[in-house]
């Protein structure tokens, strides 16, 4: 599984709006060709360019004693640019 669910926060959809791209977060093994390919199959879209970063996780803190306990997990997250005139509505089907 390529694509395992998309970014759907504040910032991405500010920027789904203003850019036309789309957030992903995928497996951490695959390349911007497998994620192009997946993104086109699945929504029947144009990309123009994938760009990827991978997300460190975050410090988790003890209550009491304040020292670090441990780190969420990290993930890799891919941001879509589409060709002019494609979109992909996440929120149609609500």
């Amino acid at each position: 599984m390529i694509l395992k669910k998309p970014l759907i926060t504040e910032k991405m959809t500010a920027i789904m709006d203003k850019r036309g791209q789309v957030g992903f977060v995928v497996d951490h093994k695959v390349s911007k060709d497998e994620i192009k390919s997946a993104v086109e199959s699945f929504y029947s879209v144009e990309v123009e360019s994938v760009n990827t970063m991978i997300v460190r996780g975050k410090a988790k803190r003890n209550r009491r004693t304040g020292q670090i306990s441990g780190y969420t997990n990290k993930y890799k997250k891919a941001i879509i640019t589409l060709k002019e005139g494609h979109s992909i509505d996440f929120y149609e089907n609500i």
